[in-house]
């Protein structure tokens, strides 16, 4: 892919940016470098190299989902300003 003028304004576009003109070629010459660079990697040699999302074989632990007992309700509600016998009351604050 070649950087061009009228891809360096399109991004200058979408990223709500005004470059100047010495701002747009040293941005045209990085990003040039950057797929310079990944073009070599497209260039290696991955034959038998399994495909993987991530590098090491680690695995997510979750606990078991397992119901328990709740807080008690009545030690909750002792503290607070206004309430009922199962709620809290708070102000209204949509019509």
């Amino acid at each position: 892919m070649q950087i061009d003028d009228k891809l360096i304004s399109c991004l200058e576009d979408l990223s709500c940016l005004a470059l100047s003109e010495d701002e747009k070629k040293h941005i045209a010459k990085d990003l040039q470098t950057i797929l310079d660079g990944i073009s070599k990697i497209g260039e290696l040699n991955t034959g038998g190299v399994p495909e993987c999302s991530h590098p090491f074989d680690n695995v997510n632990v979750f606990r078991d989902d397992i119901a328990l007992p709740s807080s008690d309700r009545e030690l909750i509600l002792k503290n607070a300003p206004l309430k009922n016998d199962e709620m809290f009351i708070a102000p209204k604050t949509v019509e």
